[in-house]
């Protein structure tokens, strides 16, 4: 299965400030991981299916399909002045503009890298990242909606579009983007509560849209197990239900239970099981990867790298998949809590599909 991954030098210079959690060195631990993850695999030919690529700058048409383009002149004039702090925690810088532009860019140029058939998958190795960013507002490290810039693309010629979004924070600029569409289904698999405070399992969409949105909220110390179940018995049998052509992934790797910002208790292991079951519900060529949170730079590698060869058909776990975080019961205490949020999420769903 080959892999095109886009990333380019420009993302260097979006400068968050020192000490920054969301910073440049980001995109080198995750091409890091990469080539460790293609060097380490058994697959003596997986090096051969993986090669990169320079995306090209979104176009107007693109950022306005989901932003306001008053926003987009106010983002480029912060950025050109010499940027600054937009809220407490995102930052621009005189870089930062034509960074977001590429990142942007990044998603439509993929998806038509794969209808060229140059691949069967794309990973996108992008900063700043995108899906807390609203269509006029930036906030959480995020200046662009990356994954939603890409599907309002898809769905403008006729797609239809299922995100999974695994990011530990809950990806409230792509739900807000599409709670009203009945032509995307996303899905987002979280910590709750945490930053935004969106979310919840009552978040289905509304109008045309009701359904279409299904938030599973994990409580803290979540393993993959957890995960695994939420995929096998909500994501699979509702994208069977939506009819997805094509696959887009908020692949934030701050679930990870190193990172310091989050306190979910996945490793390495579980991003590739995790890959290898959403990539199954679209046809090859159909699938592309957008980088998003992720802040120990050692487990984002790993990450990485490990979810990179699952999506070139390849066997790398650098850490084992994790187990503990339920009890296949539904019981009221912890332990029960994540199997009954998903039994539950799955009603809501069904109901809200019902009218």
């Amino acid at each position: 299965m080959e892999v095109v991954v886009g990333t380019h030098e420009l993302f260097d210079e979006h400068e968050t400030g020192l000490g920054h959690p969301e910073s440049p060195g980001r995109v080198e631990a995750v091409l890091a991981g990469i080539t460790t993850a293609l060097a380490g695999s058994e697959d003596a030919e997986l090096e051969s299916v993986v090669r990169t690529f320079e995306p090209r700058p979104a176009t107007r048409e693109e950022l306005e399909r989901v932003h306001d383009p008053a926003y987009l002149y106010y983002l480029e004039e912060r950025s050109l002045i010499g940027g600054g702090a937009l809220d407490a925690d995102t930052y621009v810088s005189p870089g930062s503009f034509d960074a977001a532009l590429r990142a942007a860019g990044a998603g439509p140029d993929a998806v038509e890298r794969l209808d060229r058939g140059e691949a069967d998958s794309a990973f996108l190795v992008l900063r700043p990242p995108g899906h807390h960013a609203l269509p006029s507002r930036a906030m959480g490290f995020c200046l662009l909606n990356n994954v939603a810039i890409t599907a309002a693309a898809l769905v403008a010629r006729g797609e239809r579009v299922l995100v999974v979004d695994w990011d530990a924070h809950h990806g409230n600029g792509t739900q807000a983007a599409f709670y009203d569409s009945d032509e995307v289904l996303f899905v987002s698999l979280h910590e709750y509560p945490l930053y935004p405070g969106t979310g919840a399992l009552e978040e289905v969409g509304s109008g045309r849209g009701k359904g279409s949105t299904i938030n599973v909220p994990f409580p803290s110390g979540t393993s993959g197990d957890a995960y695994r179940l939420a995929l096998d018995e909500l994501v699979v049998p509702a994208a069977e239900r939506f009819s997805p052509s094509w696959l887009l992934v908020s692949a934030g790797f701050d679930g990870h239970r190193a990172d310091p910002l989050t306190d979910l208790g996945l490793t390495a292991g579980d991003f590739a099981d995790l890959t290898e079951r959403v990539a199954r519900i679209v046809p090859p060529g159909r699938r592309v990867f957008f980088l998003e949170g992720g802040y120990d730079l050692e487990a984002l590698a790993a990450s990485a790298g490990a979810t990179v060869a699952a999506l070139a058909g390849a066997s790398y776990r650098p850490e084992q998949p994790s187990t503990g975080g339920f009890d296949g019961s539904l019981g009221a205490g912890p332990a029960g809590r994540p199997r009954a949020i998903v039994q539950a999420a799955w009603q809501l769903h069904e109901r809200s599909l019902e009218g």
